[in-house]
């Protein structure tokens, strides 16, 4: 646990990066976002967002049709480029909603992703397997 009782966020499961990775490639050339849930530490779920709108530079996700949910502790999204790094747009999403926030972009495998926390400063993630 850290401060204020939140779980310290370690790492993200293989099996969630290859759902991100599988969604963002029937999306393309349009973004694709969802939440992320926690477990135990470790970013576990997808959460599908009723009403998300996505276009080929952003994706709107209606965070107010989430219900209360302290597990959902952030959003991961997708950049029909080559380029992992947040937009002034996204920072200011970042600051709004949750912990922890993904980039995955173009060619969306494994290894074109990062980890941000809500101020876009870079974290590592471990990928459990």
């Amino acid at each position: 646990m850290s401060l204020f009782g939140k779980t310290e966020i370690k790492g993200i499961t293989e099996r969630v990066l290859k759902m991100i990775s599988e969604s963002a490639k029937d999306a393309h050339p349009n973004e694709f976002a969802a939440g992320l849930r926690e477990i135990d530490g470790v970013l576990s779920e997808l959460i599908l967002v009723p009403g998300t709108v996505s276009g080929p530079r952003n994706a709107l996700l209606r965070l107010n049709t989430l219900p209360v949910d302290y597990s959902i502790v952030g959003v991961v999204h997708t950049h029909p480029s080559r380029n992992p790094s947040p937009s002034k747009e996204d920072l200011t999403m970042f600051s709004r909603y949750g912990r922890i926030h993904i980039i995955m972009a173009y060619p969306y495998d494994l290894d074109s992703w990062q980890a941000y926390d809500s101020t876009g400063k870079e974290i590592d993630l471990e990928i459990i397997r």
